[in-house]
């Protein structure tokens, strides 16, 4: 597997630095962690290694009450107490009731993998920790059948993070580490040109313009993302919005139309309003 090359796609605008970090993760053989802020496509990165280079996609969303033990198998002791209570005959043998988890579908697979643990912070502080010895040996056991589930190929693991928490040390330890840098406006004009590779270059230009102005703002609570930028540019192409609409003539400071895809809280829609009101009366 060590001689896949990921060297980006046609959906997914990916730096150079990125692209290396993902080749040498998986020549390293080891988990890759993404970190950054949210909206820098971290959970697609995985979606489009996996397309790119032809592997199954397994993904495994993380939630506040998610245990590791879920990402191995769970073992469905109530549906085998109902079926015992109705006289099915599925209860005498207890592999019935194990549920496969994300990682023993990955380990099992007749081919590689790519397996996506995605917001690895939302769960519990012990979590990384209980993923430690299954992701370095590749093999876990089922207590309840008594075997050993042993990986056939080493799946490529991409882990995300928003930083809710500190991950700890030892698992740390054990992935390679990449930071995925909010796109300059070089990058992310590349990225508005996939996702709208006919739009006027007037109007990318004052967007532009408009999005990187307003996460200069100090003080917002959630600077707009890549993310709010793609469906503010989706609204303002529907809407037939002119590149005139996103400046004033007498070039003072302006709300922009349809701000309220770009500001997602009250605080900071408030917050930007004073600071335009303020700039148009202090001229």
């Amino acid at each position: 597997m060590s001689d896949l090359r990921f060297e980006g796609s046609q959906g997914y605008v990916a730096t150079p630095d990125l692209m290396l970090a993902v080749n040498a993760a998986i020549r390293l053989q080891r988990p890759l962690l993404i970190k950054g802020e949210p909206g820098t496509g971290k959970t697609m990165l995985a979606e489009e290694v996996a397309s790119a280079l032809g592997l199954p996609l397994l993904q495994w969303h993380i939630k506040s009450t998610t245990k590791a033990q879920q990402g191995l198998y769970e073992y469905d002791a109530v549906s085998r107490l109902r079926d015992s209570q109705l006289g099915d005959d599925r209860v005498r043998d207890i592999a019935n009731y194990i549920v496969k988890g994300v990682l023993w579908q990955a380990f099992e697979a007749e081919t590689p993998t790519v397996v996506l643990i995605d917001e690895i912070d939302k769960a519990d502080i012990e979590f990384p920790n209980d993923l430690l010895r299954e992701l370095d040996r590749m093999e876990f056991h089922v207590y309840e059948t008594r075997q050993t589930v042993q990986a056939r190929h080493r799946p490529i693991v991409f882990i995300t993070s928003n930083n809710e928490k500190e991950l700890p040390d030892a698992f740390l330890r054990r992935c390679f580490f990449h930071y995925i840098r909010f796109p300059d406006r070089d990058t992310m004009q590349r990225i508005v040109d996939v996702h709208f590779p006919g739009l006027r270059r007037a109007l990318l230009s004052e967007a532009l313009e408009v999005f990187f102005g307003l996460r200069d703002v100090p003080g917002l609570k959630k600077k707009p993302s890549t993310s709010e930028l793609i469906d503010w540019l989706k609204l303002l192409v529907a809407e037939d919005i002119p590149p005139e609409a996103l400046r004033s003539q007498d070039d003072k400071a302006v709300v922009p139309p349809l701000h309220g895809a770009l500001l997602k809280n009250e605080q900071d829609m408030h917050l930007f309003e004073r600071l335009v009101y303020m700039a148009r009366h202090n001229r």
